[in-house]
């Protein structure tokens, strides 16, 4: 028997790369290769996916600068703290750090690997005592599962700060029956292509419920300009989306849902399959998730990753070393902070092979083998 790719990016192709193709050309064509009609036009489309009036989307060049733009829009000033997860993709983090802010890394929840908005809640105490000003929560929709806004949003309210969704993995996700890119005040998004929404390369966008802050996010993804392009009203940044990935986003995003319900259907009998032999992902009530990845929990993952790569199964540790243990990150670690289920994490984490179109007998093979490896 064959193996199995963690992720098979061609697998959509023989659905959609006849309209990618004719899209690519499309822009060859016409030859506005820059901020050209396509990426309008996938904008809105995907303020039409998102399915909120007040949400304005807007395409830039990928996923780590959005959240700059984002944190940019915002206000963020050096020496300003930002509360987000140990347990992240080191982006989440940079993103605050390159603009001169202070990373201030809390713990995830006991039960999933999102932000704990009790932890935050530890956490803005301890920056406090530390002489730091807290003005933003940062929270991950890690794996594609949505954090609990609810409880992030009201924590933010609490301590004057704002909440920014990273929305990189989870694009197409929803809680309680409204789409994420709807849930805070900002959101950001990676087209990375081995996301549940990706590009040729790379590509990344921004959703906001405030037309100030579209507004000023539309300047700063062009070199921060005014109304003429030669007149730069405030410090920006290149980060437009290029017409070409725009092109291929499009069809993408026509069949974005219907591969998020197969996606569930792969989570489905991944957690019927390997109930009982490790600890499957369980998401919050009301939630969906967009599942870029299917991570379980194991005690045996030295055991388990061997017997999966003789097998020829993709197989994959997100993320083997949280922020605050990363040598360039930690000096941020303020040590009074508990991150004792990041810890857990990081020595237990695996992901398996996750994409749309995983056939039957691949997810079986999969299920079976880490049956075979730890029963």
């Amino acid at each position: 028997m064959s193996g199995v790719p963690l992720i098979d990016v061609q697998a959509q192709r023989s659905r959609l790369g006849a309209q990618i193709d004719a899209r690519i050309a499309a822009v060859v064509q016409h030859g506005k290769f820059i901020m050209g009609p396509e990426v309008g036009e996938f904008e809105s489309a995907l303020e039409t996916f998102i399915d909120d009036d007040q949400v304005t989307a807007l395409g830039c060049s990928n996923g780590t600068d959005a959240l700059v733009l984002a944190f940019q829009a915002l206000g963020l000033k050096p020496g300003q703290a930002v509360i987000c997860p140990a347990f992240t993709f080191i982006a989440t983090a940079e993103s605050v750090a390159v603009l001169g802010g202070v990373p201030v890394f809390a713990d995830v929840e006991p039960e999933g690997f999102n932000l704990s908005a009790d932890s935050v809640r530890s956490a803005a105490k301890v920056a406090a005592e530390q002489g730091l000003e807290v003005v933003g929560i940062i929270a991950v929709d890690l794996f594609g599962v949505p954090a609990d806004y609810q409880a992030l949003n009201a924590v933010g309210n609490e301590l004057g700060a704002w909440v920014l969704a990273d929305a990189a993995q989870s694009i197409g996700g929803s809680h309680d029956g409204k789409k994420i890119g709807a849930l805070t005040t900002v959101t950001t998004a990676s087209f990375f292509p081995a996301k549940p929404l990706g590009c040729y390369g790379d590509g990344g966008a921004v959703f906001t419920t405030d037309p100030e802050l579209a507004e000023i996010i539309k300047s700063l993804r062009v070199h921060g300009k005014g109304t003429d392009k030669y007149d730069n009203v405030r410090i920006g940044q290149n980060s437009r989306l290029d017409t070409i990935q725009a092109a291929v986003l499009l069809p993408k995003l026509s069949v974005l849902d219907s591969e998020l319900d197969a996606r569930q259907r792969v989570a489905d009998l991944y957690a019927e399959g390997l109930a009982g032999v490790v600890e499957t992902p369980k998401l919050p009530a009301g939630a969906r998730s967009a599942w870029a990845q299917y991570t379980i929990l194991t005690e045996d993952r030295p055991k388990l990753q061997a017997a999966l790569n003789e097998a020829g199964i993709g197989n994959a540790v997100y993320y083997p070393k949280p922020l605050h243990q990363q040598s360039g990150y930690q000096h941020y670690h303020l040590d009074q902070i508990d991150l004792a289920h990041t810890d857990r994490l990081t020595s237990r984490v695996l992901s398996l092979p996750m994409y749309p179109y995983l056939e039957d007998t691949q997810i079986e093979q999969v299920i079976e083998t880490v049956k075979a490896a730890l029963q």
